[in-house]
C-alpha cells in the first residue's frame, strides 16, 4: 500500500485529503507543523508528500529544501498562492507538483497518480543502475553523490536528476520540453526556459570548459544530450 504524509495546518483540508486518499487505498500520516512533517519525512520512507506552503515553524519551502539534501520523495505542494514567482519557486526547490487552493479534489487525485507513476518509472529504471563513471565523472545514484576530479560537486535536485537522466542515456537527443516534463512534469509547461537555467548551471559545476563541454552537448535545433562517444 502507498504511504502518503500530509504535511497541512488546516485539519479541514487534512480530513478531506484523508477520506478521498483512503478511499484510493492509500495509507495516510498526518503532521500540522512544518519542523514535526520534516522530522516524519526524514525518518519514514514515503511514497509521496502533501506539503502545505504556509506552516507553523517552518514553511514549506524551507521543507522541501531540507528534504532534496538527503531524500527524493516525490512531493506536491498546495498553496494559496498563484503568482508565476511562487510556480518557478517549485520548480527551483525540487517540488515534482504544485496546485493552488481552493482546489478540485479530482485533479489532486489525478496529480498524485501522475506524480507516483513518474517516480514509480524512475526507480524500474535506476533499480539496477546505481553508479555511473565517465571520464572524470561520477555519479552515485543511491547516496546522491557526484564528483568529478574526486572532488564533491553539490548539485541541486533538478541539477541532479537532469544529469541522472541523460548520462544513463547517453546520445539521446532531448528536447526542452521532454525534459521539462520529465524532470518537472506536465503542471510546468511553458517554463521551458527554467530547462536552459538549470543546463547553464550543471554545466558550470562540472565541465572545465563551458564553451566546448565534455559531458552535456547541445543538439542545435533540438535540445540536449549526454555525450555518447566519451562513454566506454
Amino acid at each position: 500500500m502507498k504511504q502518503i504524509l500530509i504535511i497541512e495546518d488546516d485539519p479541514e483540508i487534512i480530513k478531506l485529503l484523508e477520506i478521498h486518499l483512503t478511499d484510493l487505498i492509500y495509507s495516510t500520516s498526518k503532521a500540522m507543523d512544518g519542523e514535526v512533517g520534516l522530522n516524519m519525512a526524514l525518518e519514514n520512507d514515503y511514497d509521496l508528500i502533501l506539503l502545505d506552503l504556509t506552516l507553523p515553524t517552518m514553511d514549506g519551502v524551507e521543507i522541501c529544501k531540507k528534504l532534496r539534501e538527503v531524500k527524493n520523495t516525490p512531493v506536491i505542494m498546495l498553496t494559496a498562492k498563484s503568482e508565476e514567482i511562487d510556480r518557478v519557486l517549485g520548480l527551483e526547490i525540487g517540488a515534482d507538483d504544485y496546485i493552488t487552493k481552493p482546489f478540485s479534489i479530482r485533479e489532486l487525485l489525478a496529480r498524485i497518480k501522475a506524480v507516483m507513476r513518474r517516480s514509480d518509472s524512475k526507480k524500474t529504471k535506476e533499480k539496477d543502475l546505481t553508479l555511473i563513471s565517465v571520464e572524470n565523472l561520477h555519479i552515485d545514484i543511491d547516496k546522491r553523490k557526484v564528483l568529478v576530479d574526486n572532488k564533491r560537486i553539490e548539485l541541486s535536485p533538478k541539477e541532479f536528476e537532469l544529469l541522472v537522466l541523460m548520462a544513463s542515456n547517453p546520445g539521446r537527443n532531448y528536447t526542452r520540453t521532454e525534459l521539462l516534463n520529465m524532470i518537472w512534469g506536465y503542471n510546468f509547461e511553458g517554463y521551458e526556459h527554467t530547462v536552459n537555467s538549470h543546463i547553464n548551471r550543471l554545466r558550470a559545476k562540472i565541465e572545465s570548459d563551458m564553451a566546448n563541454p565534455t559531458y552535456i552537448l547541445t543538439t542545435w535545433g533540438v535540445g540536449y544530450k549526454f555525450n555518447e562517444d566519451i562513454v566506454i
